[in-house]
């Protein structure tokens, strides 16, 4: 998603936990031209979203388009045996820092009178999954979150929508799947996992202009496992 709005112009503010993979991917939207910034943080603590958007917004003057993409979870297991250090790790992952980041981000936007957001959430905000509870819970937040603060901002000029992938070819599922890039096809109509370019495709629709009557909306972006 990065490497996709750097080549459509953006200057793009990189947020992650570790600075060394954003720094790898700042050095790939240089050698393409473009702009990129790293700016390393935890945004499931209040604290340093508030530290990151409010510098964002002192750097550059205003914030255009968000892209909020936290999410994560262990391996699966029965909701009872789920330690509680792990499921408040994934709530705070998964929901408090989209839900943190928003805050943040309306503020600016507010001020601007416009602006994007995108939220990711999951197929799996929009059905139940055994084993993981806890981040379904989550994801389903998110959506709710979502649509019910696109209502309080239409009229504000800022859109704000979810994207919801499905089992998409990233390094955390290689971990849950033990590197089985086909766990998934029986249950994927399309017969494959998406690759992470096809959900940037459908994130960057959702931010541009041509989606400029779209807000409130789930986008599923799964080869039609949520049809099923």
């Amino acid at each position: 998603m990065a490497l996709r709005l750097a080549a459509q112009g953006a200057t793009v503010v990189l947020n992650g936990r570790n600075a060394d993979k954003l720094e790898a991917v700042a050095k790939e939207i240089a050698q393409r031209k473009g702009a990129a910034v790293v700016r390393p943080g935890d945004i499931s603590q209040r604290s340093g979203v508030s530290s990151l958007i409010n510098g964002i917004g002192s750097e550059f003057g205003r914030l255009d388009l968000a892209f909020n993409n936290a999410g994560g979870h262990a391996d699966f297991k029965p909701l009872h045996t789920v330690p509680d250090d792990e499921s408040e790790w994934v709530i705070d992952l998964n929901f408090k820092a989209v839900y943190y980041c928003m805050v943040e981000q309306l503020g600016w936007m507010i001020n601007q009178g416009n602006g994007a957001i995108v939220n990711a959430a999951s197929i799996f905000g929009l059905r139940g999954v055994g084993g993981i509870s806890h981040y379904v819970a989550a994801k389903h937040a998110v959506i709710g979150l979502t649509r019910s603060a696109a209502l309080d901002y239409a009229s504000k000029g800022i859109r704000i929508n979810a994207v919801c992938p499905g089992a998409t070819d990233t390094p955390n599922l290689r971990r849950v799947t033990h590197d089985d890039i086909h766990a998934f096809d029986a249950v994927i109509p399309q017969g494959r996992l998406a690759r992470a370019e096809e959900i940037a495709d459908a994130v960057a629709w959702l931010l541009s202009d041509e989606a400029r009557y779209v807000t409130g909306a789930t986008l599923a972006v799964d080869g039609g496992m949520s049809a099923s």
